[in-house]
């Protein structure tokens, strides 16, 4: 039996993780999966040494609270490995963890591959040098990353974006809403304010008083939030406590987060994948994201491009509007929200351009993955 040493850090990661483990395993079963998962890629049989929890944090300064407990994590996977050599390395995602555990693996002659590319084309593209270091081929979900490591000499493979290959290219929100037992009749807004915790601590506030103003409007309006965790789902229900919201016309989902965006009329989301999800689902959406205000000064003088929102990076220019930090109120989201949902020429032409960049990103993405991958274990 082979054994592929696999690190996701948080649930993106382990939805790309479990499609690549599930497509590899019907090429070679007698492959084991061994390193930090999520509850997906467990379910396809992963071997998770560590909670994948404890690599799910964002931001510089939040990422420094937690340091101590993420280097010594890193030394015990090092260790593990280092006693159980793999025949295969994959990080997911999670780059500033993952690269650097790679980095010293391919040292001692393990193969690694890095599965999503960190956002060089967006800050720090000085970055692929070290990555160049420190992997033996990267998977790239984004057709414009692909000539940024042919240039720097990185084997490279674009593979699209698995999200593409399943979600449907004609949503069916009337079959969603009555999954859901949703009326018909209701204005529906999905509201999805990060899957991570340390996301949560800046943007469930956000939200919660966002649906407030938009409730004080209109009174026909129901909202959804899919939540991953019972951490999660904790903390979202202490926020709307603390508001005086827990009359809100709300519901909150265990999962079901494309149900959710796929019933909506609107999508009111924290910059990430979920942008992507909303725009893979042609629902019109507002981008909102805050962090700490001294992460935020480092990392805007470090951007390259106006936007953030991975439907406006794709389509090249800005299609949804994006309100971040400062910009981000709730008198803000509300009215833009609303906007954005009387606006019907808008929203067509909004569907439209996710149409396209629904076709762009379908491409068997998980076969794509599996093909690159088995070479390195012939």
């Amino acid at each position: 039996m082979l054994t592929i040493g696999i690190v996701a850090g948080e649930a993106s990661g382990d939805l790309l993780g479990s499609h690549l483990i599930k497509s590899l395993r019907k090429h070679r079963p007698d492959l084991q999966f061994v390193g930090v998962a999520g509850p997906k890629m467990q379910t396809e049989g992963a071997i998770s040494l560590f909670p994948m929890e404890q690599l799910a944090v964002r931001g510089f300064f939040e990422v420094l609270r937690h340091l101590p407990g993420i280097l010594r994590l890193r030394r015990q996977l090092l260790r593990h490995f280092a006693q159980n050599p793999p025949d295969l390395f994959i990080g997911i995602d999670a780059p500033d963890f993952n690269l650097g555990l790679e980095r010293k693996l391919k040292r001692r002659g393990i193969k690694t591959i890095h599965y999503v590319s960190p956002s060089i084309w967006a800050w720090r593209r000085g970055r692929v040098n070290k990555i160049k270091h420190a992997i033996s081929h990267m998977l790239v979900l984004f057709p414009h990353e692909l000539p940024l490591y042919q240039q720097a000499g990185v084997p490279v493979t674009y593979v699209g974006h698995p999200l593409a290959d399943s979600l449907p290219l004609e949503p069916d929100r009337e079959g969603a809403r009555r999954e859901l037992k949703l009326p018909a009749d209701k204005l529906i807004i999905a509201m999805l304010p990060g899957s991570r915790q340390s996301e949560l601590h800046y943007m469930a506030d956000l939200f919660v008083k966002t649906a407030q103003h938009i409730h004080q409007q209109i009174d026909n309006v129901h909202f959804l939030v899919p939540v991953i965790s019972r951490e999660t789902r904790w903390m979202f229900e202490e926020v709307l406590r603390r508001n005086g919201a827990d009359q809100l016309p709300l519901n909150i989902l265990f999962g079901h987060a494309h149900l959710a965006i796929e019933a909506a009329d609107a999508v009111l989301v924290a910059s990430g994948t979920a942008t992507l999800e909303a725009a893979l689902l042609k629902r019109p959406m507002v981008i909102a994201y805050r962090i700490s205000q001294l992460t935020w000064q480092i990392v805007r003088r470090m951007i390259y491009l106006p936007y953030v929102g991975l439907p406006n990076i794709l389509a090249g220019r800005k299609i949804v509007p994006e309100l971040l930090q400062k910009d981000a109120t709730p008198e803000k989201l509300a009215e833009t929200l609303l906007q954005l949902v009387h606006d019907k020429q808008a929203t067509q032409e909004i569907q439209r351009e996710f149409k396209a960049i629904h076709a762009l990103l379908r491409q068997n993405t998980e076969e794509k993955a599996a093909q690159a991958v088995l070479k390195y274990l012939q």
